[in-house]
């Protein structure tokens, strides 16, 4: 999905966006740069992937990015972001 470019960033680079959602899930891709530091909190969704499954509340992130590092998430129940003001 190189054409879907995540914005807006945060300072690190990273960057999310959702491109698909229903009552029932929801799917997005999040994008960290190489270099760049995964600083995420545990959330309500559950999180899986085809290597990966993470429980909804569990802490988890990712360490020493050393590549772009693109990754489709799929969200169950779906994604509701957390709006910071």
């Amino acid at each position: 999905m190189p054409e879907l470019d995540p914005q807006p960033r945060d300072e690190q680079g990273h960057g999310y966006v959702d491109f698909l959602a229903s009552e029932k899930l929801s799917v997005g891709l999040s994008v960290w740069p190489a270099g760049s530091v995964d600083r995420q909190q545990p959330h309500g969704e559950d999180e899986a992937g085809s290597l990966v499954f993470v429980a909804a509340h569990v802490e988890h992130r990712f360490h020493d990015i050393e590549e772009d590092l693109r990754v489709l998430v799929f969200w169950a129940p779906p994604h509701r972001p957390v709006h910071h003001s």
